[in-house]
């Protein structure tokens, strides 16, 4: 049995403010060197940003971009007769929502200048309509995927 946490966060709580897991999730990935309390008011500031720069519901476009960046296939490096392969493999929805979030904030640290409030706004804004370096990030994956799924088979077999 494994000992590792569950990635999506199964026991994850709702926020204070806007009574939302995701918005909790988010929170927890934000922080470095263990400073939530500055992740809670750098992410309420992107949330307030967001729901600025489109005019909706912010909490709905945040879900949105999320929702767009979850892939649904990945890649896993297999050894066969001495070969290392790109695998296509199936992913379970939790995993597949943590790794957008964290390829979410990984997108928006990327991005130069500004703060990370902003920078995490307009990421999550361009992800919503299907741009930005994380949705660009999750086509690769997924091509990488498509043009490797001949191995798919034979990763069966190799078990």
């Amino acid at each position: 049995m494994s000992r590792r946490s569950h990635a999506g966060g199964a026991n994850a709580g709702a926020d204070s403010i806007y009574c939302n897991r995701l918005v909790n999730m988010l929170v927890n990935h934000v922080p470095r060197h263990g400073k939530k309390s500055l992740a809670y008011g750098t992410l309420y500031n992107a949330v307030r940003d967001v729901g600025r720069g489109t005019g909706n519901n912010p909490l709905s476009v945040l879900r949105r971009a999320i929702r767009g960046l979850t892939p649904d296939v990945t890649v896993k490096a297999r050894r066969m007769s001495g070969s290392t392969y790109q695998v296509p493999a199936g992913m379970h929805s939790a995993r597949g929502k943590a790794l957008a979030i964290r390829r979410s904030l990984w997108a928006a640290r990327k991005r130069p200048g500004r703060s990370m409030a902003s920078n995490l706004s307009l990421e999550s804004m361009d992800a919503a309509r299907g741009g930005g370096n994380a949705m660009r990030r999750k086509e690769e994956i997924r091509g990488m995927a498509e043009a490797n799924r001949a191995f798919a088979s034979s990763r069966l077999s190799s078990r």
